[in-house]
């Protein structure tokens, strides 16, 4: 369970770079304006909060790789109850789909890390 643990606090991270990279660097280009579902006059407006946005994710995910390369389950929790706030918050009040992507895996991490 170990393993399985790791693994899923790992991929928290890789989404919140991922976030960060989006949010930071590509907002106002297709990817981004895809994935977000952005006009470019809305992304072009709302870049400085997008990039605001992406370093945020950026700290989540330094937060986790800090706790994993400690091997401190404490600080993995601290950071994967933060992510899983900002979930909950974002599906409640930008969209569902914020369940799945971010809540969701931040859950099972937590739930591996509480089973080992």
């Amino acid at each position: 369970m170990t393993m399985i643990a790791s693994l899923l606090v790992a991929l928290v991270a890789a989404l919140h770079l991922y976030f960060l990279v989006l949010e930071m660097f590509f907002w106002t280009r297709p990817l981004g304006r895809k994935v977000f579902r952005l006009e470019p006059e809305f992304a072009e407006a709302s870049k400085t909060l997008a990039a605001n946005q992406g370093l945020y994710n950026g700290f989540l995910a330094a937060g986790l790789v800090w706790g994993l390369c400690l091997g401190e389950a404490r600080i993995q929790l601290f950071f994967l109850g933060c992510v899983l706030v900002a979930g909950l918050f974002g599906a409640a009040t930008v969209g569902r789909k914020i369940l799945y992507v971010q809540a969701l895996p931040a859950l099972l991490a937590i739930g591996a890390l509480l089973m080992r």
